[in-house]
């Protein structure tokens, strides 16, 4: 009987760790988002002056643009009277960790 309880009670544990484990936060993760030397990357489409949009892959080290790799088969032309609907900041940015 005291096998079955200690049995017992060593899988509830174990169980009640492996379902928490994700959910704490290690201080190392915060500081390495927090750190400039953080690396990311996402996409973005490029426009230039005659409303021909470029996506592209843009590789960031925290607020510094590492590189920009255009993504093949992803531009269009837009008519001449078409305006970019997209902030301002977001259109002039790249890097940015908020």
């Amino acid at each position: 009987m005291k096998i079955r309880i200690i049995l017992l009670t060593i899988i509830a544990l174990t169980s009640i760790v492996i379902l928490f484990l994700p959910l704490t936060i290690n201080p190392k993760i915060i500081e390495k988002l927090n750190s400039e030397n953080y690396n990311y990357s996402y996409t973005k489409a490029i426009c230039d002056g005659e409303n021909f949009c470029q996506d592209y892959e843009i590789i960031c080290e925290g607020n510094k643009t590492i590189q920009k790799n255009p993504i093949t088969g992803a531009s269009i032309q837009h008519e001449d009277d078409w305006n970019d609907p997209r902030d301002k900041n977001i259109i002039e940015k790249d890097c940015i960790i908020k």
